[in-house]
């Protein structure tokens, strides 16, 4: 059963649906975002990742010189490095090591395959660092878990050093918006439609196969893949790109830790700044550092 805290986040997500009638520059809004805030006790620092604005986010309870590569959500149109501060802050206190969050270039301004480029720039640029692949964690949410995924393919087309483990929630790995939960979860996700998605996904694309491997990495050859924690919830339209991509990386032979959370809408993880101590997205967080605690020992 859904956590009150839990509650009223799906209530607020419900009085604010997606309007089709607004501009790309009015969904992405101009107001304060809490998620700019960090826990307490963290330490932030800009850096020029080879002409990328990437963000140190770190915990001061953080030990390990190792790093969680994040890429945020937003549909690959909006939000950033700056707006990911707080999940980037409760990753790194639950993991124990450092977060480097990711400001990669957004459509439609610039469409596929420049967060691919940047997501690939800034993995370089920690290993140019002398930073082994081996103690580097990538993961992200949502279009950032689907980045996740991209990354990884392209480093395999490359025949390239992978990060020691890869985290993926609620992963968008299809942009063609084909599973069947965006019909049997129409009614149980206020956040995200596939005409939504249709949308985003059209002006990312911009022409480009949808089912080109490193824009819907569910297509794209996933043997030899790092370990990988996939968390998707249950009643997320979504969730059925999070359980194709599973299916395919287990098909590969690759190591999956599968964690499908009832009741949670798309987003949880990162809605600690919209409504504090939600029950599920701790949970969530907390089993993130246990898998990247490991997969790191």
């Amino acid at each position: 059963m859904a956590s009150e805290e839990l509650k009223t986040l799906i209530e607020l997500k419900r009085a604010n649906p997606y309007d089709s009638t607004q501009s790309i520059d009015a969904l992405r809004g101009d107001g304060p975002d809490g998620g700019r805030i960090p826990a307490v006790d963290t330490n932030i620092e800009s850096v020029d990742a080879d002409g990328v604005y990437c963000e140190w986010v770190v915990s001061r309870s953080a030990s390990s010189d190792a790093v969680f590569l994040f890429f945020h959500g937003g549909g690959y149109y909006r939000s950033s490095a700056v707006a990911s501060r707080r999940i980037a802050s409760d990753l790194s206190a639950a993991c124990g090591c450092r977060c480097f969050t990711v400001d990669y270039r957004l459509a439609p301004e610039h469409p596929f395959p420049a967060a691919v480029d940047d997501a690939y720039a800034a993995y370089h640029w920690l290993l140019g660092q002398g930073i082994e692949a081996n103690r580097i964690v990538v993961g992200g949410s949502s279009a950032g878990g689907g980045l996740t995924a991209a990354l990884l393919a392209r480093l395999k087309l490359n025949d390239e050093a992978m990060p020691c483990a890869a985290v993926l929630l609620s992963p968008w790995t299809d942009l063609t918006q084909s599973a069947e939960t965006f019909v049997s979860n129409v009614q149980s996700d206020p956040s995200i439609s596939k005409e939504y998605l249709d949308r985003m996904a059209a002006q990312y694309l911009r022409g480009t196969d949808p089912k080109d491997p490193l824009a819907s990495p569910v297509y794209s050859d996933l043997e030899g893949l790092p370990p990988m924690l996939v968390q998707a919830g249950t009643s997320e339209t979504m969730y059925g790109d999070a359980l194709a991509y599973v299916n395919e990386a287990r098909a590969a032979g690759v190591p999956v830790r599968f964690e499908p959370f009832e009741d949670v809408i798309h987003g949880w993880h990162n809605s600690q700044h919209v409504v504090p101590n939600i029950p599920e997205a701790l949970d969530a967080i907390e089993r993130i550092g246990s898998f990247v605690s490991e997969r790191l020992d």
